[in-house]
């Protein structure tokens, strides 16, 4: 029987970090130095509900118990040649990080739409993972205030296949104006890092004693600047992938001292080994050691937020829908009963009509990167799917299609050509296992094909 671990170099801790560790309840020197020691890492992966499917290549080792999508894996995969995880039928994220879902179950009715904001998001494994958790109804807002991730950020979103969100770069601060508009705000704060030292060594390179007081500072002001987006009884959820107290539970005291708000009790199952904490103004947090979890440290804690406002809208509606002659031609691409379709630059984007008001809001209030499902661009009176609507829910299954096996899916993914003999010209879906990768546009002496190049697998395959 394989266990879910592979091996890599030792890593060597900080022997400040190890002192200020002494007296946290849970901490065990001996243990914590050990599995750091030894050169062991977990591999977990999140699986898509909307795209549920076997891969040969990510067999499923036991289920992480406080997830209802996440798995450990026997071994390490090559996750680049596995042609699934690029049709976006899982995400590979880290075990602990996953108990945001506990915290939002155990906070919120996940049967009533929701206005969710993931504030710190990129690259994208807390977005992805909302989106499987919330209803269609529901508005998610991926925001990432580091220009150079976000594309990132949009990709995995792209990915993951949902219509419901919008993907944003701004500073934490721009969201005052937006005063008691989300039910929840999701912070996964930037932090020292110690917490990824088994799975990043890099990051001992960066940490310090220095570091986590700067990076406590930067929490509290990003909190501050944040909170009057959140309504009145709305609920915050704060993370870090820091071990240090700094960071973790004297932040929870200052979210309970200067910010009227109000620490939730969370339920956990013994067996899961996840630490509870209580702080000196009796605030619950709950941390992730490495040597008794099988995941990497990570520490939460959720809020309600007791002086909230209740959002009153200020903007007129400023979008107007694509014409009539638009729509009739992309309903042969894309089931777009619930949606309405917005023609900027001849890129048609499809937005749920439920959700029409909120993303015009937003797009007047913030920097938008991506809304909604990119469905294609008009280019010489001819319509020309994107990509995202091949990721979608919208993408018309009744489009031809080619299912491919692994190495013609690798060469596709690589944008290298392939051949389709037997398939009728025009435009096809590719997939795999049935499930999609892209487009190709099949013409009579040739085939184009229409993976995105900034997608394409660079690597060759083993």
């Amino acid at each position: 029987m394989h266990l879910p671990f592979i091996y890599i170099c030792p890593v060597q801790i900080p022997q400040p970090l190890i002192n200020s560790l002494q007296d946290l309840e849970g901490f065990n020197e001996a243990a914590f130095r050990q599995i750091h020691e030894s050169g062991m890492q977990v591999t977990s992966i999140r699986i898509n509900p909307r795209k549920t499917g076997y891969s040969p290549f990510t067999v499923p080792y036991s289920q992480i118990p406080w997830s209802s999508f996440g798995y450990y894996l026997s071994q390490r995969p090559s996750f680049t040649f596995d042609p699934l995880f690029h049709a976006g039928c899982y995400y590979v994220q880290e075990a602990s990080s996953m108990f945001l879902e506990q915290a939002l179950k155990q906070t919120v009715d996940l049967s009533k739409p929701l206005k969710v904001l993931d504030l710190c998001a990129a690259p994208g494994g807390k977005s992805t993972h909302l989106q499987s958790l919330l209803s269609k109804d529901s508005l998610l807002v991926s925001n990432e205030v580091i220009r150079q991730r976000v594309n990132v950020l949009k990709d995995n979103i792209v990915k993951w296949g949902c219509s419901n969100v919008v993907v944003t770069h701004n500073d934490p601060k721009d969201f005052a104006g937006l005063k008691g508009y989300f039910d929840v705000i999701v912070v996964d704060a930037p932090c020292s890092g110690s917490g990824l030292f088994r799975r990043d060594a890099e990051a001992i390179n960066e940490w310090s004693e220095n570091n986590v007081m700067l990076c406590s500072q930067r929490q509290q002001r990003i909190l501050a600047d944040v909170l009057p987006a959140l309504k009145e009884d709305g609920v915050l959820i704060y993370s870090t992938c820091s071990y240090s107290p700094q960071e973790d539970e004297e932040v929870l005291d200052w979210l309970t001292d200067e910010l009227q708000t109000s620490n939730f009790k969370l339920q956990t199952d013994s067996a899961w080994n996840i630490t509870e904490v209580i702080t000196p103004r009796q605030n619950y947090g709950y941390r992730f050691w490495p040597h008794l979890v099988k995941g990497e440290g990570f520490f939460l804690a959720a809020f309600r937020n007791n002086e909230g406002a209740t959002y009153k809208a200020k903007n007129r509606a400023v979008t107007k829908a694509a014409t009539k002659q638009l729509t009739a031609t992309i309903k042969k691409w894309a089931n777009i009963e619930e949606y309405e379709l917005i023609n900027v630059n001849n890129k048609v984007y499809g937005w749920p009509r439920l959700l029409f008001n909120d993303f015009d809001l937003l797009l007047q209030n913030l920097r938008i990167i991506y809304s909604g499902v990119l469905l294609g661009e008009v280019a010489h009176q001819k319509f020309i799917p994107d990509h995202a609507l091949a990721m979608s829910q919208l993408v018309n299954k009744e489009l031809p299609g080619t299912d491919v096996d692994i190495d013609k899916a690798i060469a596709y993914l690589q944008k290298n050509n392939i051949e389709l003999p037997g398939t009728a010209t025009g435009w096809t879906l590719i997939t795999c296992y049935h499930h999609i990768l892209g487009w190709a546009n099949v013409l009579p002496n040739r085939i184009n094909n229409y993976y995105p190049r900034e997608l394409r697998i660079l690597k060759d395959r083993p």
